[in-house]
């Protein structure tokens, strides 16, 4: 462990917020967030996430535990964020295993298990708390230029001007004028990082939803698109074909029992650009080439723009 977080003071917080210190360390892990794998002293198998403080992580854990009462397939959270040294800490249910199905059961399973996490939580109260989204979904940002900051490097993405990423900047800007009308729109809950790192299955049934940190109260449009664009993503930010979107938004609506209109569709393309432009202005800065103009341009033409 890091000196930030050494074996005693983990251990302490688990004695003092869960009942029993720390036994063993099975395995650490993160990107955004530090994670911790635990056993602890009376047996018990839990998963420590820690991270700086946000406004958001409290109504995050809020959805988790309504959804986990309700039966959705996810970690039964145990404390909400707590104090760990300069950090917040939480724990819930270790839930192992899973994988990521066949690609060709992928746009049904993926799309059907979204909208039963939508439809499951239309009758929680409004959390406002969770507004602003994850800065991947953050299209309404208030910063100066297209790219609000990224959640993951200190740069300013606004500041990143070159021939090769000029196209992005442009169709960033475009896509954020063409979702305009949801801005103050209706939302309903969902996750915003809806791939296969954090969606996982066993023998094509859902086994367990992680990255609750990524819940999102958002026009149901953004929540759609940025998942039919990147449900098939993985680390590099490249995302699923234009063909497994429309497999995605085809399987949505079944799921969902209702049919999108032409221009809700278009909405649905545009929150899904927004999220592939993002990553491929980002990921140029380690010179990889997240988003090829020729697929930008055909998800331009599915989005109206």
């Amino acid at each position: 462990m890091s000196a930030d977080f050494d074996n005693r003071a983990v251990s302490d917080w688990c004695l003092e917020h869960l009942g029993s210190p720390v036994a063993e360390r099975t395995f650490a892990a993160g990107n955004l967030s530090v994670v911790y794998g635990l056993r602890l002293a009376d047996d018990r198998k839990v998963v420590l996430k820690i991270r700086d403080d946000n406004a958001r992580l409290a109504a995050c854990t809020w959805v988790q535990r309504r959804m986990w009462q309700a039966g959705f397939p996810c970690p039964e959270p145990l404390t909400g964020p707590l104090p760990l040294g300069r950090k917040v800490a939480s724990a819930e249910t270790f839930l192992p295993g899973g994988e990521a199905p066949e690609l060709a059961d992928s746009p049904r399973l993926f799309a059907s298990l979204l909208a039963d996490f939508v439809t499951r939580a239309e009758g929680f109260d409004p959390q406002p708390l969770l507004r602003p989204a994850p800065a991947w979904v953050h299209w309404y940002h208030k910063e100066d230029g297209v790219w609000p900051v990224p959640d993951d490097r200190d740069v300013d993405l606004n500041a990143e001007r070159c021939s090769v990423t000029a196209w992005v900047d442009e169709l960033g800007a475009a896509v954020r004028e063409r979702l305009e009308e949801v801005r103050d729109g209706a939302c309903v809950f969902g996750h915003g990082d809806w791939d296969n790192r954090n969606v996982k299955f066993r023998d094509r049934r859902p086994l367990a939803i992680h990255d609750w940190d990524s819940v999102v109260y958002e026009s149901e449009v953004v929540i759609i698109g940025q998942a039919a664009a990147m449900f098939e993503g993985g680390p590099t930010g490249a995302g699923a074909s234009v063909e497994q979107t429309v497999a995605f938004l085809e399987e949505y609506q079944t799921a969902r029992g209702r049919s999108l209109s032409d221009n809700e569709l278009q909405l649905c393309w545009a929150a899904g650009l927004w999220v592939r432009a993002f990553n491929a202005k980002k990921f140029r800065l380690d010179n990889f080439d997240a988003l090829g103009r020729d697929e930008a341009e055909t998800r331009m033409r599915h989005a109206g723009i």
